[in-house]
């Protein structure tokens, strides 16, 4: 049922136009974190370091969240309008299926965002014409940053089913980049999941050493919290339709 569950949600993705954002948001980092690092070459003399940190500075604290709070809010948009709730809370599906096959298609935009970000970086590290091989961590900071990205999505699929509207929930994703940005300066990053982003692709801090144990706790907690909590409410609305 779970299989079939994803299908039907990859079909309502297949011609949606929020695949404009999954394009365009990527690229915006990338130029804006490559002219930093061209404008300020003396002091960023790091090579590929230096610009993965420009990169992810932007990326992981601006544009990726607003990416999957885009993304989650369309997900359950579809179901807010018109009469489809009714129809959702209804299908021969258990809900809990229903609500797996949105936060798994969910993680695969965040592991697709990594891709991009990590092709990105690469093809600008060679028009800018950086010498030297690409660091061997960079797997690491894309894998983890997914994993920090499912946590993120987790959250905003909670306030994208509670918050029936677009707008609200992502400009919550906005807010919880920035917000993450303080956790992680002020050295509680693994306490909020908008800050995993941040520990996890090592933004603006490439030769960091991750703590790995409490940040994937930390993400698997934040995910399995707010699906119970995602679930609890559509339960209760089912109880309530009935």
């Amino acid at each position: 049922m779970l299989l079939r569950c994803l299908k039907a949600e990859a079909q309502k993705c297949r011609r949606s136009p929020v695949w404009l954002a999954f394009v365009l948001l990527p690229i915006f980092p990338a130029i804006l974190g490559t002219g930093n690092y061209l404008g300020n070459i003396e002091v960023l003399d790091d090579a590929w370091y230096s610009l993965w940190s420009q990169h992810t500075l932007f990326s992981s604290m601006f544009f990726l969240p607003a990416l999957l709070g885009v993304f989650c809010a369309w997900q359950w948009r579809l179901e807010h309008a018109d009469h489809n709730w009714n129809s959702f809370l209804t299908a021969p599906a258990p809900v809990g299926d229903l609500y797996a096959a949105k936060l798994i298609l969910a993680a695969v935009v965040s592991l697709l965002a990594q891709v991009c970000i990590g092709l990105l970086f690469l093809l600008s590290g060679k028009i800018v014409g950086i010498p030297g091989p690409v660091p061997p961590e960079l797997p690491e900071w894309l894998l983890c940053g997914t994993l920090g990205g499912v946590s993120v999505c987790a959250v905003q699929l909670f306030f994208s089913l509670v918050l029936r509207a677009f707008a609200p929930p992502v400009a919550f994703g906005l807010a919880g980049g920035i917000v993450g940005l303080m956790f992680t300066a002020q050295g509680w990053g693994y306490a909020f999941p908008y800050s995993l982003l941040c520990l996890g692709m090592r933004a603006n801090n490439p030769q960091m050493e991750l703590d790995l144990l409490p940040f994937v706790l930390s993400a698997l907690i934040y995910t399995v919290v707010f699906a119970l909590l995602a679930l609890r409410y559509l339960k209760r609305w089912d109880i309530a339709a009935e």
